[in-house]
């Protein structure tokens, strides 16, 4: 007995210095990086502004549970569905578990029991009860497997889709990248930490309930073999060291969601060069770019480092606090009712009966003890989860709130430099009215305006009725793309009124034509499908003729069929990109064209063609070109002159010369 206490104290003694010791090194090391953080937070970011004052910390704490308990709705939508049922599944499958570990130490008990009685009679019996429960033993565990990974994977289907419908909803995923400038990598958002946080949801679903379970029933089973005070003192070990570990787990949250977005700029710098790479080759601005991935790749290796030391010191404290003491906690327990020989069971029990109640008791607290340790590490995995929440609220609230017109960018009264004569006013962002009629486009007293509020002309004023051609020009940085957008309702009205057709009826054909994935067929009906082609009733052939008048019918012949797929953004020219644009354009027929530049590329002759038939099917243009040959298209122009003014009147012989 002395000998025992002398060695528990020692032992006891020796993990008390060890916990201290963590303790300093952890104090040291977190005091280290409030001063990087701080040192570093005067300098501006590579990609973005640094909004962490801003943003919302990432703890366990009320907000977290009230944040998960939102996305939990989401995953599971109803009482009744397929995420209910894995969950369920996954219950029955940990009670099972559970019911399973206490018969094998029960049963594994009495076979060791009948090998040290040398009882052949029932060390064949139990052992042959193990190897008749093994089957089902192994089906349980495969069970609880097959629930995990198909609850991991309907969670992010279920979150996915909820995400995408907010972000591909009207122009939403467009306003994010172009009007606000909370969310800089949405892409990674949208699948890696979605995939992380489901992963995450789940695997802590799993920890935490069969631990639970365990140490419900190991407690009831306890309780019986050696009282209640056993259980209680693991409890209360439980409670204490629990709150202790929270506490130091606090910065994983922050650090979670810092590693995000330092892994987002990485790959956004790395998918840029990607994009540009022909415009990098032709300034040789690889030294440069490189330059710039290794400083961006650089930040994230030292956060990692970061990351990684206090990990490690964290999981310093964690094995000694809540499995080793845990373990130790759990010896005491066990011992009191052996070591004290005036307990009762003494009195009452042969030898062999002591010794197989402590090997079934002393298992169980084991048991218990390594149930209460999972539950202690179970914060630190909830610590991660709370970074990955919060990235995805803030993304769901972005989205609700450009879903409602809300943006991040205040408008405000701007000064316009360079614009003579123009006062200042204030602006309000969705002020303005649209109103959707067909065949007309008006715009009544509507002040052109940039996003963050700068004028680029104060009122405006013109109307065009279906039938008429419009060409705008000017200098660069006028306003014409900031027209399109307004008219496009990309951007924000800031005032007067817009009169224009619904947006399926304006149709836009840029210099650089988009060019999906899919076949060839796709290429000519975007955004239109295979399905949606068939309900309005065009044939493959009249897609054909489209292809002919744009002097495209070679590409089909040579593909030898509308179902092949090729990369048709390398396969197709400049040219032979921009006349496809414009065979699109014949199969959607719209009110209203906006053509930007979009013949840039193409013959003369072509381009002759294509304003003659336009005119033919009755598709109004709005053209922005610099070629002199086509005024004779249009019957009205509208210049910018960058300065604020405009000029909106009727092409005669005299403004064609003015024009050249």
């Amino acid at each position: 007995m002395a000998a025992i206490s002398k060695y528990l104290t020692a032992k006891n003694s020796s993990i008390a210095s060890a916990v201290l010791i963590a303790f300093y090194l952890l104090k040291r090391r977190r005091n280290a990086q409030n001063y990087r953080s701080k040192k570093s937070g005067s300098d501006s970011s590579l990609l973005n502004n640094d909004k962490d004052g801003k943003k919302e910390k990432a703890v366990v704490d009320r907000v977290f549970f009230a944040r998960i308990w939102r996305i939990v709705k989401i995953m599971v939508p109803r009482t009744f569905c397929k995420e209910s049922g894995y969950l369920l599944l996954i219950a029955v499958m940990l009670v099972a578990r559970t019911y399973c570990d206490v018969w094998m130490i029960q049963n594994g008990t009495l076979i060791e029991s009948a090998i040290i009685g040398r009882t052949t009679k029932d060390f064949k019996t139990y052992l042959f009860n193990f190897i008749a429960a093994m089957p089902l033993i192994s089906l349980i565990n495969n069970f609880l497997k097959l629930g995990l990974n198909e609850l991991k994977l309907r969670f992010r289907v279920r979150l996915t889709k909820h995400l995408y419908d907010e972000y591909l909803k009207g122009y939403t995923y467009y306003k994010m990248g172009n009007l606000d400038n909370r969310i800089a990598n949405a892409d990674q958002l949208l699948t890696q930490d979605v995939e992380r946080f489901c992963n995450s949801v789940v695997d802590l679903y799993s920890n935490l309930s069969k631990p639970l379970l365990d140490i419900c029933l190991y407690i009831f089973k306890l309780t019986s073999a050696i009282g209640f005070q056993g259980p209680a003192s693991m409890m209360a070990y439980l409670i204490v060291s629990g709150l202790f570990l929270t506490r130091l787990r606090r910065p994983i949250g922050k650090m979670t969601v810092t590693e995000q977005r330092y892994e987002g700029e990485y790959r956004y710098v790395n998918s840029r060069l990607i994009t540009n790479s022909e415009e990098i080759a032709f300034y040789n601005g690889n030294m440069r770019e490189k330059q710039t991935i290794h400083t961006t790749f650089k930040r994230l290796v030292d956060h990692l480092h970061n990351f990684i030391f206090f990990r490690f010191s964290m999981g310093f404290v964690d094995s000694l606090i809540a499995k080793y003491l845990a373990t130790v906690v759990g010896y005491l327990v066990v011992s009191r009712p052996f070591l004290n020989l005036a307990h009762p069971r003494h009195l009452n029990s042969t030898h062999s009966e002591l010794l197989e109640d402590y090997y079934q008791s002393g298992r169980m607290l084991l048991r218990l003890s390594q149930a209460l340790g999972r539950i202690v590490l179970a914060g630190r995995e909830m610590t991660r989860l709370s970074g990955f929440t919060t990235r995805i609220t803030e993304l769901m609230q972005v989205l609700k709130e450009l879903n409602s017109g809300k943006y991040e960018r205040t408008m405000v009264t701007q000064h316009n430099k360079g614009q003579e004569g123009l006062k200042t006013f204030s602006l309000a962002a969705g002020s303005g009215e649209i109103i959707i009629a067909d065949k007309i486009i008006k715009f009544d007293h509507t002040p052109l305006a940039t996003p963050n509020g700068d004028v680029l002309i104060q009122d405006l004023s013109f109307e065009v009725k279906s039938g008429a051609n419009v060409l705008v020009c000017g200098p660069n940085g006028c306003g014409k793309s900031s027209l399109f957008r307004v008219l496009g309702e990309l951007w924000p009205l800031f005032g007067g009124r817009l009169t224009k057709p619904e947006r399926g009826k304006l149709f836009y054909v840029p210099q650089r034509p988009y060019m999906t994935l899919g076949t060839l067929r796709d290429q000519v009906i975007y955004p239109d499908t295979y399905e949606d082609q068939k309900r309005k009733g065009i044939s493959d052939q009249v897609l054909k003729d489209y292809l002919d008048n744009v002097q495209l019918g070679h590409i089909l012949d040579r593909e030898g069929s509308w179902d092949v797929v090729q990369d048709w953004m390398d396969v197709l020219s400049g040219g032979e990109k921009q006349r496809m644009a414009m065979a699109r354009l014949f199969y959607h027929k719209p009110q209203f064209a906006i053509l930007d530049e979009c013949t840039s590329a193409v013959s003369v002759d072509v381009e002759d063609f294509i304003y003659s038939h336009c005119r033919k099917v009755g598709i109004s243009l709005f053209t922005v070109s610099h070629r002199k040959s086509l005024w004779k298209h249009h019957e009205y122009y509208l210049h910018m002159d960058g300065r604020g003014s405009y000029e909106f009147k009727p092409i005669s012989t005299d403004t064609i010369e003015f024009g050249s």
